[in-house]
């Protein structure tokens, strides 16, 4: 079958004249993850449950059923993201052998609106990492050059959509999870406003932070995700009461915007020349169609990135700590004397080394002497972010920045500086910290052959805004 995949409702439109079914179409893309295989984006591919969903669909469609507003939709997930009867494991040893029994919300919503969901990804051992060599199960290779990362942690559901294995897929964002590797893959990745997605069942790294949220390769389709996934629910007290738009319908801009961008990200010495260049040039362009971008200093840049690897260090300490081998989590076979050395034998062995590295970071912050030093400190600082940040958009529609000072960079480039390697989120962490939306958009194409996005920050609860721009933006520039 010759299967080209522009959105879902032109396929929509296919599978309802009958020139495609959604066997042909999962059968397209089981192809092509064996294909990509030595990508590693997958884990673990669902073939037989994948096929027997798209008959049990076609059927329903040939026997004059309705369409749930996915129907078709083929779409991976992160290994945070827990799906009933299947395994689970946050990339790591720590839970290789888990198996969980329900279905995360976010999950359990694309089903009942009829997606097909083929197979869990690749990410960074519990979602920490911005580069996916983190992963026990080995490096995601980017696509457009497999000698270098794809970004993290979600590097796998990235990578999933851009070679082509599925239409769209399913991240986590705690920092820029979703945003750098989109970014470094030339996809459509947006993190809603903290609490717009409900976290219940997914794998905790640092509670305060994490959103789940969608990698696509149009507006249309990640606003039709929005919709499902969005909402209240009685499982996760901190999910938002708003009511969830109709954000696939309103993906036009009707009036001049207003848009804030930093003078201080721009002289950055981490940022590419390319990438300055072209920032600057979209916001020529964005003036010229009678938008308003003006620069706006915002004195807390150089706090963003300590603030935030204190906090979620700190988080990841508490939530990690039931992994204990006890009761939770890999056991050690190795002979040991005692339930304390049972349980630092489990964490040596199950934990990775950067998970361990961040597990001791948040454990110094919130130890006894220094918790009002570094964690409280923190939390203030978080604050006084966050107010400065609606501060700027009570003036501004959104906030425009590069998503990452750099293309993608090669396979072990910076897995030796943790420092650098933390840098790479530099110009993420700011909407996680402020919990507001923000998107990255894939619009440029740096001299070297690799994509490149541009963020755009919005007011919270805002995602229509950032949709529509991300449509605009895709189809003008």
């Amino acid at each position: 079958m010759s299967f080209s995949y522009e959105h879902l409702p032109a396929l929509q439109q296919q599978l309802r004249e009958g020139s495609v079914t959604c066997q042909s179409v999962v059968e397209h893309y089981l192809q092509q993850c064996k294909e990509q295989a030595h990508l590693n984006a997958f884990i673990e591919v669902w073939d037989a449950e994948a096929l027997q969903r798209a008959k049990e669909l076609d059927q329903r469609l040939q026997s004059g059923g309705e369409m749930g507003s996915l129907f078709g939709m083929v779409i991976a997930v992160k290994d945070v993201i827990v799906m009933e009867g299947h395994g689970a494991t946050a990339s790591s040893h720590m839970l290789e052998n888990f198996e969980s029994l329900f279905n995360a919300t976010c999950v359990q919503r694309l089903l009942d609106a009829d997606a097909i969901i083929i197979g869990r990804t690749n990410c960074d051992e519990f979602a920490m990492g911005s580069s996916n060599e983190t992963s026990y199960y080995g490096n995601v290779k980017n696509a457009a050059d497999p000698t270098r990362v794809p970004g993290g942690s979600s590097g796998g559901s990235a990578v999933a959509v851009q070679a082509g294995m599925c239409m769209t897929s399913l991240g986590t964002d705690t920092g820029g999870s979703i945003r750098q590797p989109a970014s470094l893959t030339g996809t459509v990745g947006i993190k809603p406003t903290y609490g717009r997605i409900s976290r219940y069942g997914l794998i905790a790294y640092a509670s305060s932070f994490d959103q789940c949220g969608p990698f696509t390769t149009n507006a249309t389709d990640a606003a039709l995700l929005l919709e499902v996934m969005a909402g209240a629910d009685t499982h996760d007290a901190t999910s938002a009461q708003e009511p969830v738009p109709a954000y696939a319908s309103q993906l036009h801009i009707d009036r001049p915007l207003r848009f804030a961008w930093y003078p201080q990200v721009m002289d950055n010495e981490k940022l590419d020349s390319e990438i300055r260049a072209q920032f600057h040039a979209t916001l020529e362009k964005l003036q010229a169609e009678g938008h308003i971008a003006e620069p706006v200093d915002f004195p807390y840049l150089d706090y963003l990135v300590p603030a935030y690897y204190v906090l979620t260090t700190a988080e990841a300490s508490s939530n990690l700590s039931r992994y204990s081998g006890v009761h939770f989590g890999h056991r050690t076979q190795a002979e040991v004397a005692g339930v304390d050395a049972l349980i630092s034998h489990s964490r040596s062995e199950g934990f990775g080394r950067e998970v361990k590295r961040r597990i001791m970071l948040g454990t110094f912050v919130l130890s006894s002497g220094y918790y009002d030093a570094y964690y409280t400190r923190a939390q203030k600082v978080r604050r006084r972010i966050r107010e400065a940040t609606l501060e700027v958009l009570e003036k501004y529609d959104a906030i425009l920045t590069p998503t990452t000072p750099t293309t993608a960079f090669r396979l072990g480039e910076k897995t030796a500086d943790p420092i650098e390697m933390y840098l790479a989120d530099i110009f993420t962490v700011q909407a996680p910290l402020a919990g507001i939306p923000a998107v990255s958009v894939p619009l440029y194409r740096h001299s070297n052959g690799l994509p490149f996005g541009l963020q755009i920050m919005g007011k919270p609860f805002d995602e229509t805004t950032l949709l529509a721009l991300t449509q605009m933006l895709m189809e003008r520039y």
